[in-house]
C-alpha cells in the first residue's frame, strides 16, 4: 500500500482562512494572546495542527509558501510556540533567565564591575548544576517584563539582579507564580524570594570604621530610594548616632550608580566649601571616582579625606590607593540564588536569605 503523501497535511485553506480574511469571530471569544492555542491557528489557516507545528518549527516537510503563510498568521495573532512546554515534553529545557534591569536615571551599564562579577558567579553555579543561562536587560521601570523569557517558554525560571524601585512589580510576578529569585534586600510584605548581603550591617561597619579613624564629617553617597542603599544608609545613621555624631543633610549625596554624577556631586560639595573628612560610597565605582575627583581638587586621600566603598569588586584592591570596602559575598551569592530558584521550581516556599558581609580595610582609610 502506498504511503500517503505529506502534502495531504497541507490542505488548501478555505476562503475564510487566508491571511487577513479570517472573520474576527474565528478567534475564541475572550481568548488573549497568551492563551491562544495551536489548534486555533490551524483552524484559521485551514490546515492540521501537525502542519502548523511543523511550519512554526521550520520543517522542510511543509512547503515554503505554507510555512510563510502560517508564520505570518501566527505573527498577526502574537502567537508563539510555548518552548517551555515543548522542552518539558522532550525533557530538555534547562535554561534560566538572568535579568539585569536598566535604570534610565543612572544608565548603569551591564559592564559595571558588580554586574560582571555577579554574572560570573551565577554562570558558575548554573553550569555546575547543568543549567544554561540566558542574559537579558529590561527597563527598571517595568520589572514585570523580566518574566517574558518564562512566559514565552524560553526559560524555566528567572533570576533578577536588583529590586530597584518596584518591589510591587516583583510581588505581582510572584503572585502569578512566576519562579523568580531576586538579588536584593528583604522587604516587608515580600511574596518572592530574595537573596542579598546584609546591607544594614555593611553600612554600620563602614561608618563605624571611619569614626574609629577619627572622622566626624562623613559624606554618604548613594540613592536611598533603592532598597539595598536605603539599608546601608540606615546603618550609616545608626553608626553616627552611636558615636554621638549628628548627620548633616548637606553631606548626603543622593546620586545613582553613575560615575559622572558622582564626580559632579563631589565637585559641587568641595566648591561649596563644605567641611568633610570622609566619604562612604555605596559602590566601589563611586568610591574610586570620589578618590580621583578629590585628588584633582587638591585633597589628599586618605590624609585629608578617608574613602570607603562597597562590594569589593576585583578592581578595588588594585586602586590607588587600594580601596577599603565592604565585601559582598558574590561567590557565595551565585550558589545561594541558583539553589533558591531550584527549590522554588521544586514547589518549595523558599524564605529570603541574608548573607554576611565583611569590612576589608586597605590604604584608602589609613592615615
Amino acid at each position: 500500500m502506498a504511503r500517503p503523501s505529506r502534502k495531504k497535511l497541507e490542505a488548501a485553506p478555505s476562503p475564510d482562512s487566508t491571511l487577513g480574511a479570517a472573520p474576527a469571530a474565528a478567534v475564541p471569544a475572550g481568548a488573549d494572546h497568551q492563551r491562544l492555542q495551536m489548534a486555533d491557528v490551524a483552524r484559521l489557516a485551514g490546515v492540521s495542527v501537525a502542519t502548523v507545528s511543523r511550519a512554526l518549527n521550520g520543517s522542510t516537510e511543509v512547503s515554503l509558501a505554507t510555512r510563510e503563510r502560517i508564520g505570518e498568521l501566527a505573527r498577526s495573532l502574537n502567537y508563539s510556540i510555548n518552548v517551555s512546554a515543548k522542552n518539558l515534553r522532550l525533557g530538555h529545557n534547562r535554561t534560566v533567565a538572568v535579568v539585569i534591569p536598566f535604570d534610565a536615571r543612572s544608565r548603569q551599564h551591564v559592564s559595571d564591575p558588580f554586574f560582571l562579577a555577579m554574572l560570573g558567579s551565577l554562570a558558575d553555579a548554573l553550569t555546575e548544576r547543568g543549567y544554561d543561562m540566558l542574559v537579558s536587560r529590561v527597563d527598571a521601570e517595568n520589572l514585570e517584563a523580566a518574566a517574558q523569557a518564562y512566559d514565552t517558554g524560553m526559560a524555566i525560571g528567572v533570576i533578577l539582579i536588583g529590586q530597584w524601585r518596584h518591589h510591587d512589580h516583583l510581588n505581582r510576578l510572584a503572585a502569578r507564580r512566576v519562579p523568580i529569585v531576586v538579588w536584593g534586600a528583604q522587604l516587608p510584605q515580600q511574596l518572592y524570594c530574595s537573596v542579598g548581603g546584609d546591607n544594614l550591617a555593611g553600612g554600620l561597619a563602614a561608618t563605624r570604621h571611619l569614626v574609629e579613624q577619627g572622622c566626624k564629617r562623613i559624606v554618604f553617597m548613594g540613592d536611598p530610594e533603592l532598597p539595598e542603599v536605603a539599608l546601608r544608609y540606615q546603618g550609616y545613621l545608626q553608626a553616627l548616632a552611636q558615636a554621638g555624631l549628628t548627620a548633616d543633610a548637606a553631606l548626603q549625596l543622593a546620586v545613582p550608580f553613575d560615575a559622572n554624577q558622582a564626580r559632579a556631586a563631589i565637585t559641587r560639595l568641595v566648591e561649596a566649601g563644605a567641611e568633610f573628612d570622609a566619604v562612604f560610597a555605596c559602590s566601589d565605582v563611586l568610591a574610586m571616582v570620589s578618590v580621583q575627583t578629590l585628588r584633582a581638587l587638591g585633597h589628599s586621600v586618605p590624609a585629608q579625606v578617608a574613602v570607603v566603598g562597597y562590594d569589593d569588586v576585583e578592581w578595588a584592591s588594585h586602586a590607588d590607593p587600594p580601596l577599603t570596602t565592604v565585601r559582598q559575598p558574590i561567590a557565595a551569592a551565585g550558589i545561594e540564588i541558583v539553589d533558591a530558584l531550584l527549590e522554588t521550581l521544586g514547589g518549595k516556599q523558599v524564605p529570603a536569605r541574608t548573607l554576611a558581609v565583611e569590612l576589608i580595610v586597605r590604604a584608602s582609610t589609613r592615615a
